[in-house]
């Protein structure tokens, strides 16, 4: 499983220092923010099918299935002629990234005891630890002294070899019997989460907020989304049940995935292009500096486990969401005055306190459920982190655009330095409504097992 999510890791790190390149040789700065949407979208709405599917025929084939996406979105992108091209095979991506994320979360949760899940992390933590630096690293060398081309070249090897060591090492037993897989509800959620995060991507760029294009995706977003949820109150077996979300830990860590979705993606997405625009520095450069997020995250996971086993889970995640609020709101009060170093260091510290937050939440989650709902649970879970990603990228992308117009920050750097300003405040507001969620997760302790 550490091969495996290496590959989605090394991914979700290689592409936003590459940005300002890609920009350059294909152009549509304006759309580089679907980039990352549609992979988020189409990796947030086929989650939960996967989940549903794994709990049905196992983890297994489905997260082959994902790597097989996964490699051939990871070719197609490679050879993109157009960005409207690249945003397509992102979408291929994202499907893959669907069902390797979760599937190999799920597997963790499978095979590791409660306490076990505390040591498993610091192994997980130790390759998004590797990522952070190589990801960016390779983003940056490649897209300097290379071709961006290879950024997605590189997941082929890597790929590869995750197959491999899944067929060869992992078995599973799976009781067979019969399902009825919840195609109708599937097909309800993809639309109305595709409409939505269109409008907001869309919104103010491609049509006026107050036009019928606008007006009509959000009104029939909204009515997918209540048809979805009629649907899943009488479907057997719901892709998405949604009497999970009933309970208080469920639905608490649900939404604080919610808002690490957006924290996440918010910082990744505007913090590299931040740098290169504002300060002229190198995509290697702005690579490092964001690396401090993604290095400070798996630090802080593989001591998490230490902590929750002693204090709870809520406690652990009410210090983490507490070291994100501080962490943004320096990254927007510094903004105005931008330095590498400083970046850097609120990176890292954002980077300790979501370390806390997200895997003890997660973990808090799957241990309140056996192995024939850990699968849907985890993909709920996964899929709210999702669901913030796409939706933060979404709204914040519009924020920027709100700003900037058709202009592109290389040649407006003051009125980018607003817009970035505007969404590092943003993403503080979002870790604030994170952390008071944190509070409302109900006091319960991890010294059971399942």
């Amino acid at each position: 499983m550490m091969v495996t999510t290496g590959l989605v890791a090394i991914d979700s790190t290689i592409l936003a220092t590459a940005v300002p390149t890609i920009v350059a040789d294909l152009g549509g700065f304006a759309s580089f923010p679907w980039l990352f949407s549609i992979y988020l979208l189409t990796q947030a709405v086929s989650v939960p099918i996967y989940s549903k599917l794994a709990d049905t025929v196992g983890r297994k084939p489905i997260i082959l299935l994902g790597i097989g996406l996964f490699l051939l979105g990871s070719v197609l992108c490679g050879f993109a002629w157009s960005m409207p091209a690249l945003i397509a095979f992102r979408a291929v991506q994202g499907l893959g990234a669907g069902a390797v994320q979760p599937m190999a979360i799920t597997i963790v949760g499978d095979i590791y005891t409660l306490a076990e899940r505390a040591r498993a992390q610091g192994y997980i933590a130790s390759v998004w630890a590797i990522s952070s630096v190589v990801g960016p690293t390779l983003g940056g060398v490649f897209s300097t002294y290379l071709d961006w081309s290879w950024i997605f070249f590189v997941n082929v090897p890597l790929g590869a070899l995750a197959a491999w060591l899944v067929v060869r090492h992992h078995h599973e037993s799976v009781e067979r019997r019969p399902h009825r897989i919840d195609w109708a509800g599937g097909a309800l959620l993809t639309l109305a989460t595709t409409l939505l995060v269109v409008a907001l991507l869309e919104g103010g760029h491609a049509w006026a907020w107050v036009s019928m294009p606008s007006i009509g995706a959000l009104a029939l977003g909204t009515a997918a989304a209540v048809a979805f949820v009629a649907v899943e109150r009488r479907a057997t077996e719901p892709v998405l049940p949604l009497r999970l979300l009933t309970r208080r830990l469920l639905a608490t860590t649900a939404l604080i995935s919610v808002g690490v979705g957006v924290m996440l993606m918010g910082v990744t997405t505007y913090v590299p292009t931040f740098l290169e625009a504002l300060l002229g520095v190198s995509p290697l450069v702005s690579g490092l500096a964001l690396a401090a997020l993604t290095l400070g995250w798996p630090l802080s996971a593989s001591q998490s486990g230490k902590v929750y086993l002693r204090i709870g889970f809520r406690r652990t995640v009410l210090i983490g969401a507490t070291l994100t609020v501080i962490a943004a709101c320096a990254l927007a009060l510094t903004s105005r005055s931008p330095s590498v170093v400083a970046v850097a260091a609120t990176c890292f510290v954002m980077g300790m306190g979501l370390g806390f937050v997200a895997a003890p939440s997660l973990i808090a989650a799957q241990s309140s459920v056996g192995w024939g709902e850990r699968g849907v649970v985890t993909g709920a879970n996964m899929f709210a982190r999702s669901m913030g990603s796409a939706v933060g990228v979404a709204a914040l992308g519009a924020l920027v655009t709100g700003f900037m117009g058709e202009t592109d920050a290389a040649s407006a750097p003051a009125l980018f330095n607003d817009a970035a300003t505007a969404v590092f405040a943003a993403i503080a507001g979002v870790a604030a409504l994170t952390l008071l969620v944190g509070f409302a997760m109900p006091r319960t302790t991890a010294t059971t097992d399942d």
